[in-house]
């Protein structure tokens, strides 16, 4: 009997150990938002979210990040504004607006749902582009940089 109820205690101890733990890791995403200027980030041109997402090293799980070059599309772009929308060319609702900062980097924790697809522009000083198919996640330079042209404006 002595013996079922300490198996009982210690099984409770674990149980209680870990739901103490998967607390803690949901409270370990920090909120993390890109402004104009900022000089926070690193690693222009990589995928951020290869880091900062949840399990990985990176502080704040993001939802959506990348980095915006210059038309030439060599130098990082400072300053320029992300916008998600519902439909192309800024029609629909808004969805979100993300400021990229000093070295071009635009990153955010906030919640953005991308599940029917959002249409990006980016605005920098003189222009604005857009992309014209959907977006389906915020990981921009898993593909921007990698297999097709970087995220840039002017």
């Amino acid at each position: 009997m002595k013996r079922s109820i300490l198996t009982i205690f210690i099984l409770s101890l674990i149980v209680s150990i870990m739901c103490q733990s998967c607390e803690q890791e949901e409270e370990e995403n920090e909120n993390k938002i890109s402004t104009y200027n900022s000089t926070r980030s690193h690693n222009q041109g990589q995928n951020c979210m290869s880091c900062h997402r949840s399990g990985g090293s990176g502080e704040g799980w993001f939802t959506i990040a990348g980095t915006v070059y210059d038309a030439a599309k060599n130098e990082t772009f400072s300053n320029a504004t992300i916008t998600l929308y519902t439909g192309p060319g800024r029609t629909g609702t808004l969805k979100a607006t993300i400021q990229a900062d000093k070295y071009g980097n635009f990153y955010t924790t906030e919640n953005i749902d991308f599940e029917n697809g959002l249409y990006t522009s980016v605005e920098g000083s003189s222009n604005i582009t857009y992309m014209n198919s959907t977006l389906t996640n915020g990981q921009c330079n898993s593909c921007h940089g990698v297999n097709t042209d970087r995220i840039w404006t002017e």
